[in-house]
């Protein structure tokens, strides 16, 4: 490809992403400007037809957002999360510290195997709740639930948008999340809880009051459909063991998301409204305009470039390249958010396929720096900015200069802790 390529493909590039960490327009309206863009200069140009474009949307991947979003919705309307959140402060018995750990364990598992969206947008209003009976700070509670979200996303395939992207991209299964980012986010989820928990022991020591009022809540009481919150759990159960045997079956997730969200809708026959209220699709159309995208700065040369840049500087080490992909994928999250990290350097390990490096490191090495690295700015991830929404609208204003001073030092230290699992994960041959 020529200069006048490179140049129009990255300069649509830099324009749609400027536009997006600006907020000068909504970022869904960005980045379909810049798709619309891409397209035009592609066309223009000879790069990037149309036919390519459309080839660049990975389907499944919107098929498993839009079929977990679909099922994660209809749970939500049961009550089901917030049944599980009372349940955690009762196990606490008002302590704040057990509460602190508590809420912090279910928000990571939570995240582990639904959106962390849709976990905090059910948990913080609780928490909130909580924190105000028992007349203990909620600042701690819901700084530990943002971080925790974040852990618990990068442990599975399904657990964050990232992860999704990256898995239908390497062709990488469910069970391989479980064995390569799980152990890493179940030791890095341990250690932010122990940070957090020195850096808010006053907070989280103080004495709670109200104890009782917290014990007499009626935990039932927020299933509004019990019976519908069963069915759907058996539903939801039965995905994830589809999903650990995907491969011998020869679905891929998305189809498999797909059937338990037209599985759930045939058992429980909700109206189009209800089985539509819980997908984002401003999400999803995010998402499809940033495969564009990126697919035409691919088209254009200018990944394939940048790949042999990092290759070179890298000295033709494994472990160097794919520590240089762990941090430029945690500092691009903080900067633009890591799904438009994900995305651009998804693209850019797709462009070293030729040159004889390994990519499964590399993918690895994303997921666990766009992942880790999420909770270092409150435009990390979609997650982070919800939960300010949400603390704000109940007069629980999260400051951004309050969640830098805490969140770079766990993204860092975090990152830190993948670098080293990184290492050996290579050296022994377990993340080749």
């Amino acid at each position: 490809m020529g200069w006048p390529v490179l140049v129009g493909a990255l300069a649509v590039f830099a324009a749609a992403y400027g536009l997006i960490f600006s907020r000068y327009l909504h970022r869904t309206v960005a980045a379909l400007a810049g798709a619309v863009g891409m397209i035009v200069i592609g066309s223009a140009l000879g790069f990037y037809p149309h036919r390519a474009a459309v080839a660049a949307i990975d389907a499944d991947t919107l098929w498993l957002l839009f079929g977990m979003m679909a099922l994660v919705g209809l749970l939500r309307e049961t009550g089901f999360f917030q049944y599980i959140a009372i349940r955690a402060a009762k196990v606490a018995r008002g302590n704040p510290t057990v509460l602190f750990i508590s809420f912090g364990v279910c928000t990571a598992v939570a995240s582990m195997f639904l959106d962390n969206v849709t976990t905090l947008l059910t948990v913080v209003p609780v928490t909130i709740s909580v924190a105000e009976v028992l007349a203990i700070p909620a600042g701690p509670l819901l700084m530990m639930e943002a971080m925790a979200a974040n852990i618990g996303g990068t442990a599975t395939l399904v657990g964050d948008p990232p992860n999704i992207l990256i898995g239908s991209a390497a062709g990488l299964s469910f069970n391989a999340f479980l064995t390569h980012t799980l152990p890493v986010s179940l030791v890095v989820l341990a250690g932010t809880m122990a940070v957090l928990g020195l850096r808010f022991r006053r907070g989280i020591h103080s004495r709670a009051t109200n104890i009782a009022e917290v014990m007499a809540m009626d935990e039932r009481r927020a299933l509004s459909h019990p019976e519908a919150m069963g069915k759907l759990v058996a539903v939801l159960a039965l995905v994830f063991v589809l999903f650990a045997a995907h491969g011998a079956l020869g679905l891929t997730p998305g189809v498999i998301a797909l059937l338990g969200a037209a599985l759930s809708a045939l058992i429980l026959r909700p109206t189009i409204e209800a089985f539509l209220r819980g997908v984002e699709w401003e999400l999803l159309v995010f998402l499809g305009a940033l495969l564009v995208i990126t697919g035409g700065l691919e088209a254009s040369g200018a990944l394939a470039l940048a790949g042999g840049w990092a290759v070179a500087a890298a000295g033709g080490s494994v472990l160097i390249l794919a520590l240089l992909f762990l941090w430029a994928g945690a500092l691009l999250s903080w900067v633009v958010s890591a799904i438009p990290a994900a995305v651009t350097l998804i693209a850019l390990v797709r462009g070293l396929a030729g040159t004889g490096v390994p990519l499964t490191p590399l993918w690895w090495a994303l997921a666990l720096g766009v992942g880790l690295g999420a909770n270092g700015t409150p435009l990390g991830s979609a997650s982070n900015m919800v939960l300010i929404s949400i603390a704000g609208r109940a007069g629980q204003v999260v400051e951004a200069r309050d969640w830098l001073r805490d969140g770079i030092p766990i993204a860092v230290l975090s990152c830190g802790v993948a670098s080293l699992f990184l290492w050996l994960g290579i050296a022994t041959g377990w993340f080749l």
